[in-house]
C-alpha cells in the first residue's frame, strides 16, 4: 500500500485564512479530505469517514450531506497515527519519521480516498511541520497561505484557543529563541508583541523547512491577494495541484464570501501596541513584503 496519492497539503501559521481557503479547496470533486464530524470526534473511523465523503457525490444525498461534513485539522486522528504529531514542542522534520509511522500515516491516508476522489487534501496550522510532511509523501505539494503579521497577531488575541495568555512556558511552541525573549523581555513580557513574535517563530520554522525540498512543490498564496481576487487565486492553486477548473466547481467558489480584515489590528490595538508590534516584526514584514 505505498502508490502515490499526491496530496496537497496547505500550511499556515493560524489565523491567516487557511479555514476558508480550505474550505474552497475542499468543495472540488477531486479531492478527499478529513471530516471533522467523524474523525475529530474518532480518529479510528476511517472507513466511516470514506463512506462519508462518498455521500457527497451521491445525488440528492449529497446535497444534505454537505449540511453536516467539514473538513477539518483533526489532530485526535493524526496523534492516533503518529502521537505527539498535534502538539509538537518544536517543529517536526525528516528526522522525526520512523518507517512505522510512514506506512500508519500514508496506509490511513491512502484508506481515505475514494475512486473519485483521488487527491488527498490536508490543512495544518501552527508548526509547518513541512520537513515531516514531505518526508512521508514525497509526491506531495505544499501550499503556504501568508498573511500580514500584524493582523495575524492581533487575531490571535480575539480567539478562546490561543494560549500566549500563559506565556512562552504554556503556548505548546517551546521556549523562545534567546534573541526573541530578550525582545518579549524589553516589551516588558507584552501580550500583543508575544503574539508578534509568535508569527515570526513559526514563519522562521517554515523558512528553515521551505529551502529542503525543491520549489516545484511550494506555493505561496496571500491571502490579501486571496481576498482580492479569490478566483484568481484558486484557479493558480488548482493549475499548482494539477486539478481541473469546472464551471460547476467555479459556482461554488462564488458563493464564498471573502472580507480582508487586515486592518482590524490598527483600530483594535492602542498606539503604544501598535508600535511595539511593528518594531518587533519589522524585519520580518519586510522580508515577506509587508
Amino acid at each position: 500500500m505505498d502508490r502515490p496519492i499526491k496530496p496537497i497539503i496547505i500550511l499556515g501559521t493560524g489565523r491567516s485564512g487557511t479555514t476558508v481557503f480550505h474550505q474552497m479547496l475542499a468543495s472540488h470533486p477531486q479531492v478527499a479530505w478529513l471530516p471533522g464530524v467523524v474523525l475529530g470526534r474518532d480518529p479510528r473511523r476511517i472507513s466511516l469517514a470514506r463512506n462519508a465523503l462518498r455521500l457527497l457525490d451521491m445525488p440528492v444525498v449529497g446535497r444534505a450531506a454537505e449540511h453536516l461534513l467539514s473538513p477539518g485539522e483533526c489532530y485526535p486522528f493524526w496523534d492516533s497515527l503518529y502521537p505527539g504529531f498535534g502538539r509538537p514542542v518544536r517543529d517536526l522534520t525528516a528526522d522525526d519519521v520512523s518507517e512505522r509511522a510512514r506506512r500508519r500515516i500514508r496506509n490511513a491516508m491512502e484508506a481515505l480516498c475514494t475512486t473519485r476522489r483521488t487527491r488527498l487534501l490536508l490543512k495544518i496550522t501552527g508548526w509547518p511541520r513541512l520537513g515531516f510532511l514531505a518526508e512521508v509523501f514525497p509526491d506531495a505539494r505544499f501550499i503556504h497561505v501568508l498573511r500580514d503579521g500584524r493582523a495575524v497577531a492581533n487575531s490571535l488575541l480575539n480567539v478562546h484557543f490561543w494560549r500566549g495568555w500563559q506565556g512562552p512556558g504554556g503556548w505548546t511552541l517551546g521556549d523562545l529563541p534567546p534573541a526573541y525573549a530578550e525582545e518579549w523581555q524589553t516589551h516588558d513580557q507584552s501580550f500583543v508583541v508575544l503574539a508578534g513574535l509568535y508569527w515570526k517563530v513559526l514563519m522562521d520554522a517554515l523558512q528553515n523547512a521551505y529551502v529542503k525540498i525543491p520549489a516545484e512543490r511550494f506555493l505561496e498564496v496571500r491571502y490579501e491577494d486571496l481576498c482580492a481576487n479569490p478566483a484568481e487565486e484558486i484557479k493558480r492553486t488548482l493549475d499548482f495541484s494539477h486539478l481541473a477548473w469546472t464551471e460547476e466547481y467555479a459556482l461554488n467558489i462564488r458563493s464564498f464570501s471573502l472580507h480582508n480584515t487586515n486592518h482590524k489590528w490598527q483600530t483594535d490595538l492602542s498606539a503604544r501596541q501598535q508600535q511595539a508590534l511593528e518594531e518587533v516584526l519589522a524585519d520580518h514584514l519586510q522580508r515577506y513584503g509587508y
